[in-house]
């Protein structure tokens, strides 16, 4: 027996089938990083020890108490972005615009994590703060993303309707769209985060898109190394790029969602497709049939 006709047998659900993938995809995930990340996380803990040996050697004034508030006082300082180097701040993260672009954080749930608010009032306005932002923030999103989409159906049909070639002319709207979107949203970024902040080529690209996914890790985080002074506007380009760089984002995630679903039914076809044929053949037929009897004149 084929494994075609034992999945039609056991009639297996397309939940289930979905849910084994998803599983099998975290967990395969999970031992890749285990494999790509576990040694290093191991050298790096080796490397950190030694460190700390050689630092209570070189200064034999501070012991393991002074060491551990040492640790709390650069914790503290990194939080409120004070630059150990001097006494300033660089007006610190709660500026303006730096307070705008953590707003903007709050309400697309990226949440860096490298500031939050610490004092009592500033954190229940946060849990309101998005508790309404975070919905109207989809809601516009969505929108934007559906004039995206809008537009790009919009240019497929005038270019249809000179070259009288469809799928060449969505290839090409498609294409368009996702060259143009990577190069404002990834590659010109990419050189500005390069310039600005010090990173390198692949930290840049990497902190575009945890950023733009709203996955938000915090180990990269723009605008707010306490040691450079940045521009003005910085701060406004920043919001900018999250903002319009999601809404792209989410077009094309959007559009890999369509691709696996298409999947997914071409696999439900395959595993039930020749009951689903012979049920629509005998469906068609009798369609037929009845057509041909409305068709025929009435018998005298």
């Amino acid at each position: 027996m084929e494994i075609k006709e034992k999945f039609n047998l056991a009639r297996v659900p397309s939940i289930l089938i979905l849910g084994v993938v998803y599983v099998a995809y975290v967990l395969i995930g999970g031992v890749v990083f285990w494999k790509l990340e576990g040694d290093l996380g191991e050298k790096d803990i080796s490397l950190l020890l030694m460190n700390k040996e050689k630092l209570l050697s070189t200064y034999t004034c501070l012991d393991q108490d002074g060491l551990e508030e040492a640790a709390q006082v650069i914790r503290d300082a990194s939080k409120v972005g004070l630059s150990l180097k001097g006494n300033g701040t660089t007006d610190g993260f709660w500026k303006f615009t730096s307070s705008a672009v953590f707003a903007a954080t709050v309400v697309t749930t990226i949440g860096y994590g490298n500031m939050s608010p610490s004092s009592t009032t500033g954190q229940i306005f946060c849990v309101f703060f998005a508790l309404f932002g975070i919905p109207l923030n989809m809601v516009v999103l969505n929108r934007v993303g559906k004039y995206m989409v809008v537009i790009e159906r919009k240019t497929s049909d005038f270019l249809e309707r000179k070259t009288g070639k469809r799928s060449c002319s969505r290839f090409f709207v498609h294409s368009v769209s996702y060259l143009s979107g990577a190069l404002f949203f990834f590659i010109v970024p990419m050189l500005v985060f390069q310039l600005h902040e010090g990173w390198t080529y692949s930290q840049a690209i990497y902190y575009c898109f945890i950023t733009l996914s709203t996955i938000g890790f915090g180990d990269f985080v723009a605008d707010s190394n306490p040691d450079h002074v940045y521009p003005q506007w910085y701060s406004v380009l920043m919001a900018s790029w999250i903002f319009f760089g999601l809404a792209w984002l989410a077009l094309i995630i959007n559009h890999s969602i369509d691709i696996l679903e298409k999947l997914n039914s071409l696999v439900k076809q395959w595993w039930g497709g020749d009951k689903q044929e012979a049920r629509e053949s005998r469906n068609r037929g009798t369609e037929l049939k009845e057509q041909d009897q409305v068709k025929q004149p009435p018998l005298t």
